[in-house]
């Protein structure tokens, strides 16, 4: 049974962001908002975590797994950024942009396209997920809560508690997060391909 969160969304309390977070080391796979509607997170070295994502949206090896950042020294860390592909990414963020690109040894092996060796990585524009991401000091692995078959996220937090209270093991509510999904835009080529048009502006990469 899926622990429940109700979290302020401008004033996050402190006492239960230090509980998720507790939660996510150990283990736990939670559901959270973004700024693009909800995701599924988990640590980024759980194995588990991964698996049960995979599980619930039915993916497949060549899907982008994204690392949710705190910020761009983070991000930083994790992929490799030339010049030109900075300047664009850094103009972009914070907000409801996925972009795909080189990963660095830092990234477990298992979460890597297994052709391109890339990942998603991504800066949210959300009060909530950002002092989580604080609190944790270090990336969320996550995805979008897409379910199969299904044209859109479910934005609900108690939606989310009653029909997946079995499978994930806790439910962050902060209100309302949009049920728009992240423009994903691909650099692993040098150039920037729209792979997805969201919630982020596409006219500075076309």
């Amino acid at each position: 049974m899926a622990k429940y969160f109700d979290v302020h969304p401008e004033n996050p309390q402190p006492r239960s962001i230090g509980q998720i977070a507790d939660a996510v080391r150990s283990g736990a796979l939670i559901a959270y908002p973004t700024d693009s509607c909800y995701a599924l997170g988990c640590q980024i070295g759980s194995r588990d975590g991964m698996e049960r994502i995979r599980s619930i949206r039915r993916l497949d090896d060549r899907h982008h797994f994204t690392l949710m950042c705190r910020d761009f020294a983070q991000l930083g860390q994790f992929v490799r950024v030339d010049n030109d592909v900075f300047r664009a990414v850094k103009a972009s963020t914070p907000g409801s942009y996925t972009f795909i690109l080189p990963a660095t040894r830092e990234v477990p092996r298992k979460l890597l396209h297994p052709k391109k060796k890339t990942v998603g990585v991504r800066i949210p524009d959300h009060v909530v997920t950002q002092a989580l991401l604080a609190e944790l000091g270090e990336p969320l692995l996550s995805s979008t809560l897409l379910l199969p078959d299904e044209e859109e996220p479910m934005t609900q937090g108690w939606e989310i508690k009653d029909r997946l209270d079995h499978v994930v093991d806790a439910v962050v509510d902060s209100g309302d997060c949009g049920t728009e999904p992240t423009t994903v835009v691909d650099f692993s080529g040098g150039e920037a391909e729209i792979v997805r048009r969201g919630a982020g502006d596409t006219s500075r990469f076309e």
